[in-house]
């Protein structure tokens, strides 16, 4: 390998927080032309790594040369004048914009005459950039209005603008650009990827591992913060890929995490969920059973209501008609306060915005919907929060300093294990909503989870998933609930022993 055909090096990058060291002397290299994976678990380092190569992070310690020149990163902006850019995991575009005043935001050009927007130019600019992926998205529509894959579309859309930005090949890093994709998505994505490669090099990151060895050249694994190996997709299988993250060979029951399956007494049981006709804005005459024990996924293209009739069941949106009863009794759909009352709990999709408070602590966080469980009486009492959280810090395995550290410090999985404890601590949820919990996940958190939810379910908690991928679905559910255009097409069942074929689930999707 020449020189010249080196696009961005690492050398020795190391960075620190108090009591967690994020980078233990990683280096790797770009190579011209190439798409390169990187993969490792939840706290591996990979964040911390992407954030250095982009300028939001600043190493202790290492180096970093883009085409032989060593160079500083200071900012998002430097690195984009480097040529490199990225699409963030967890979204970076402002809300309250249009989709072409993001895509062309801090390049505008002849966007902008005078300082006042030149709308036809910049729709132009939008437009040329949506249509390398196959986006039919309106540039002019408002980002907030749309859903969260179509701002996924937004922000590769945006990154692309760093063609016109640079004279040299770009670096275009890609963190879970897939997780909230459907799958014509991804491979309009993976269209993208290839013609990238024919101008640029392409940093991938997926904790879905068939894609990283579908869509890659070559993946660095990493874990605890270092680089412990580099393998080329043509001689690896996921298997190998993940002994390789985590240390061990993958459990052979993916789904079951090991637990036992809860056993459902079948369907003459009286529902512990039971809604009927349900209407919302964009689902309506949603009949639906889940009964103690019970893991019910919902499934159905984006569109279908499935994630609007999971925020309706936990108060958080508004419903026009209909009923829903929790063991026997009515429940008052009138505010997410109310169903945590009546014992429901909410795993919403999006972590960051939804589900967590960034600046607070783990301990806070973990208490957040049950303030009872850290109290005696009115009064709070900090050494019984302490030992309560500090329990469910050793029994998730959740990775962190202490509990006083700020939640937003910690990796993606262990974020997900905090808010999935914030449900548990009180001892009396009945009814969990998991609107994609496992999104953003890597394997080994994402079995640590599907171990969760079997636990739950055997103690008798009825739980209805969301889940990432139809294989997910079908692995962990009893039953698989099929929604198309806001309602309810088909019902599923899936036993352990005969269970569907995401086909036969596609078929009654669309």
């Amino acid at each position: 390998m020449s020189v010249s055909s080196l696009v961005l090096e690492v050398r020795g990058l190391v960075k620190t927080y108090p009591g967690v060291t994020a980078l233990d002397g990683v280096s790797l290299e770009v190579r011209q032309g190439e798409v390169l994976g990187l993969a490792g678990e939840n706290g591996a380092g990979k964040s911390t790594l992407l954030k250095a190569l982009v300028g939001l992070v600043r190493p202790d310690a290492g180096e970093i040369s883009v085409r032989g020149e060593r160079v500083r990163l200071r900012s998002v902006e430097d690195a984009a004048n480097h040529g490199i850019g990225m699409v963030f995991q967890e979204q970076s575009l402002v809300p309250n914009l249009t989709a072409a005043e993001n895509i062309v935001l801090g390049s505008e050009g002849p966007g902008v005459r005078r300082g006042f927007y030149r709308w036809n130019t910049m729709r132009r600019l939008a437009q040329e950039q949506l249509d390398k992926i196959g986006s039919t998205i309106d540039p002019l529509a408002r980002t907030d209005s749309l859903t969260f894959a179509e701002r996924q579309m937004v922000e590769i859309a945006k990154v692309l603008r760093i063609e016109q930005r640079t004279h040299n090949s770009p670096v275009i890093i890609l963190d879970e650009p897939t997780s909230v994709l459907e799958s014509s998505e991804i491979e309009t994505l993976f269209e993208q990827v290839r013609r990238l490669r024919e101008f640029a090099s392409v940093i991938f990151v997926s904790h879905r591992l068939d894609e990283v060895l579908d869509v890659c050249d070559r993946v660095y694994v990493l874990r605890g913060g270092r680089a412990v190996g580099e393998i080329r997709p043509a001689d690896a299988a996921p298997g190998q890929l993940h002994q390789m993250m985590i240390g061990s060979a993958a459990s052979e029951d993916h789904y079951h995490g090991g637990a036992a399956t809860p056993a459902v007494t079948g369907t003459e049981e009286e529902p512990l969920l039971s809604v009927r006709g349900l209407t919302g804005t964009t689902f309506r005459d949603v009949d639906l059973d889940v009964r103690a024990g019970e893991i019910v996924a919902v499934v159905g293209v984006h569109g279908s209501g499935r994630e609007e009739l999971c925020k309706a069941l936990f108060g958080a949106v508004a419903t026009a008609a209909g009923e829903v009863r929790l063991d026997g009794e009515e429940l008052a759909l009138t505010s997410p306060r109310a169903a945590c009352a009546a014992g429901v709990g909410y795993v919403p999709a999006e972590r960051k915005t939804e589900g967590m408070v960034g600046p607070m602590s783990v301990a806070d966080n973990m208490t957040l919907a049950k303030q009872q469980v850290r109290c005696a009486g009115p009064v709070v009492v900090p050494q019984k929060q302490a030992d309560l959280v500090d329990k469910w810090i050793n029994r998730l395995s959740i990775r962190t300093p202490g509990r006083r550290t700020a939640i937003q410090r910690l990796s993606g999985g262990n974020q997900q294990k905090v808010v999935l404890a914030r449900w548990l601590v009180g001892g009396d949820v009945r009814l969990l909503l998991l609107d994609h919990p496992t999104r953003g996940l890597d394997v080994g958190a994402r079995s640590e989870v599907y171990r969760l939810m079997r636990e739950l379910a055997g103690s008798g908690v009825a739980t209805l998933l969301l889940a990432d991928s139809l294989e997910e679905a079908i692995g962990m559910a009893d039953r698989v609930v099929v929604m198309s255009d806001g309602r309810v097409a088909t019902e599923v069942p899936c036993p352990a022993d005969r269970k569907p074929s995401p086909l036969d689930l596609v078929k009654e999707m669309v």
